[in-house]
């Protein structure tokens, strides 16, 4: 019979306390002493937070058994036309994929083909899993293993479907994916073949769907994702990258000719000459070797961003984006800043789970001691009635972190790292609780003109072009910070602000309506159509979020979680890279040199870790205020004198004078 539980899962301790007696009477005193220790352990374990985080029926999520329903993001890996023999490819694939571990700890698999046209050739796909849809001991499974061996007892064999790679039916296609896919039940209904499915995973509709559509079925995905397909019977190589970048995704090309894709660079570096950012929006194929795109909507031109304002619809479109990423059976939470975009993700997602009785979400929040973030989430977290889990660092303990913060996300761009190391630091402390999936509030900025800089815009059209400008640069900031400072710890972020309908709510939405207007009775503060939105009740009768965080004046994360963080990020760079060495940057950093000595440690650090020409010219540079792109530097006249003149601009929001309420000279 099965060990007694307690009401948190744990082995009762009398079974221990009984086995103990056992073994003592069996003269297995060792024995005894172990039992009694683990005892201990698991009466310790019972309280603390990761076991009362998966406690069934309390407010942060669902309890944690072996029949649980999962499914996964990952990191995948991929090769076309590899020179290398089986055995040998096998073992590289292996080496590389293990760099990338981190995003997948929960399993992996590796498929390896023949050329049919080179024959020398071979193609190859890896996955590293990470488990949040699928299903844990399938019935299916279970019997189709008592066939195959009908004198094993099997009433403890734990199974996982969903571990890819996954296959079509006739087992010819083979597919690696990182993402999720929210429409995947209407794929399924609309596939022609009704053949049932191997797995309860969303992905697999990305398979069968390629076998009826060919190159045609990414513009029909809704989702976030990564892949890549082998086709065995075409000898062909499909790849794919979602429409915005949120899933992250790198292609390398090697000296043999062979073309690699894989979720994080540094899986590519050692066997490619040539790395790059896989085009958002795009797919690759192997019979023409080249990107083409495959999303281009019509609101990347001002003229045809036309729509009137229409509240009603912007709130419900939101909703409906939310909703899409409740797609999950395992603990998850809310990163909950206290800034409007988080904490209005928290109150959708909190009203909507009481609404549909789905088990509620926890918030997390970090910052320094006495933070604006921690305030304000702790308001936020109140008025919802979330279990709301604060954490601390110190700025030693940020600048500690930097260096593994460089090497998960890839980059040397100041503002990226600045929000990503506590960001990374916070991951770390959910993953702890047990939680594998958090919903973010990334993206509103971009499409609504939320950063301070956009106060400048001197039109309706000029700010549409920049929030087109912004998000076609999302996959190599934001989305690749969210990504990846999560992806470092095995936690994986959805953003429904970035919903690829919810995108075309705010993108057609006519320019002028996102223009700031100070001191009128609308349009008073930026992103003023998303806060009016919500400046109501929701369902349960009480207002959405405490008016002091509805309209709370935009704040940067990096700035946000304390501006001692900063200040003293910049403080230490100063003390470390003298003046001599900022002197000569140029001659040490050729391509995109620093213009300020946090951006040259911050370069130090990559090219130590990253040290070829190729990884260095993944990274974005030019002139920049606030996060603005170069364009919008020509919207003000001091940032545009001090660019011209050499002074170092800043991303602070803090650097756009007259309009952050603490502003401070910053060039």
């Amino acid at each position: 019979p099965r060990p007694p539980r307690t009401h948190e899962g744990a082995p009762g301790l009398g079974v221990f306390v009984c086995l103990g007696t056992r073994a003592m009477a069996g003269h297995s005193a060792r024995f005894a002493l172990a039992v009694a220790c683990m005892a201990i352990l698991v009466s310790m374990a019972v309280s603390m937070p990761t076991a009362r985080l998966l406690k069934a029926g309390d407010a942060s999520g669902r309890f944690c058994t072996p029949t649980m329903r999962l499914k996964g993001g990952c990191g995948f890996l991929g090769v076309y036309g590899s020179v290398l023999e089986p055995l040998s490819l096998r073992f590289k694939m292996m080496k590389l994929a293990r760099l990338m571990r981190h995003r997948g700890p929960d399993g992996g698999g590796i498929h390896i083909i023949d050329s049919k046209n080179t024959p020398d050739r071979r193609h190859s796909i890896a996955h590293e899993r990470l488990a949040i849809v699928g299903v844990v001991n399938d019935p299916k499974d279970v019997a189709e293993i008592g066939r195959s061996d009908p004198s094993g007892d099997h009433s403890k064999l734990h199974t996982l479907t969903g571990n890819q790679p996954l296959f079509n039916h006739r087992g010819t296609k083979s597919l690696s994916i990182n993402g999720e896919i929210y429409n995947y039940k209407k794929i399924k209904a609309m596939l022609k073949d009704k053949t049932p499915w191997k797995t309860a995973s969303d992905c697999e509709s990305v398979i069968h769907l390629y076998e009826e559509m060919g190159v045609e079925c990414a513009k029909h995905l809704d989702g976030d994702f990564a892949f890549a397909i082998l086709d065995e019977e075409n000898d062909e190589l499909y790849a794919a990258r979602d429409p915005v970048g949120v899933a992250s995704m790198y292609v390398g090309y090697a000296a043999d000719g062979g073309v690699w894709f894989g979720s994080e660079m540094k899986c590519l570096l050692p066997e490619c000459d040539k790395v790059e950012q896989f085009p958002p929006g795009h797919y690759w194929s192997s019979k023409t070797r080249k990107f083409t795109r495959y999303y281009f909507p019509d609101w990347n031109e001002a003229s045809k961003a036309t729509r009137a304002l229409d509240l009603p619809k912007l709130k419900k479109d939101f909703e409906a984006a939310v909703d899409k990423r409740l797609m999950t059976d395992v603990p998850y939470g809310v990163l909950l800043s206290g800034g409007l975009d988080s904490s209005l993700v928290a109150s959708v997602v909190v009203k909507m789970c009481k609404q549909q009785s789905r088990p509620m979400p926890a918030t997390f929040s970090i910052g320094l001691v006495g933070s604006p973030d921690l305030t304000n989430a702790r308001a936020v977290a109140k008025q919802l009635g979330t279990d709301h889990h604060e954490f601390h660092f110190t700025v030693q303990e940020g600048i500690d972190a930097v260096q593994d913060v460089i090497y998960h996300l890839e980059t040397y761009d100041v503002t990226t790292i600045r929000a990503g190391t506590p960001m990374f630091i916070l991951a770390r402390k959910i993953k702890a609780l047990g939680v594998k999936m958090v919903i973010s509030g990334e993206g509103a900025d971009e499409e609504f003109g939320g950063y301070l800089y956009f106060h400048k815009a001197p039109s309706g059209k000029e700010l549409h072009e920049e929030c087109v400008r912004k998000f076609h640069d999302l996959h190599k900031f934001d989305c690749l910070r969210a990504n990846k400072a999560t992806m470092a710890w095995g936690v994986e972020a959805r953003v429904p602000f970035l919903d690829k309908d919810f995108l075309d709510t705010a993108m057609f939405l006519d320019g002028k309506y996102k223009m700031i207007h100070k001191g009128e009775k609308t349009q008073f503060i930026e992103k003023w159509a998303v806060r009016e939105a919500f400046n109501c009740d929701g369902p349960d009768g009480t207002p959405y979020l405490p008016q002091e965080v509805l309209f709370r004046q935009k704040e940067q994360f990096s700035d946000g979680v304390g501006y001692d963080w900063i200040d003293g990020l910049k403080e230490h760079c100063a003390r470390v890279v003298d003046d001599y060495m900022f002197s000569i940057r140029a001659e040490r950093f050729p391509h995109n040199p620093p213009s300020t000595k946090e951006g040259y440690y911050a370069r130090m650090i990559f090219e130590q870790l990253f040290p070829s020409k190729t990884a260095a010219e993944t990274v974005p540079g030019g002139p920049s205020v606030a996060c603005s792109t170069a364009k919008a530097v020509e919207w003000d006249e001091t940032w545009k004198k001090a660019y011209e003149s050499g002074s170092m601009l800043d991303q602070s929001g803090r650097a756009v004078d007259g309009v952050h309420e603490s502003a401070t000279k910053c060039f």
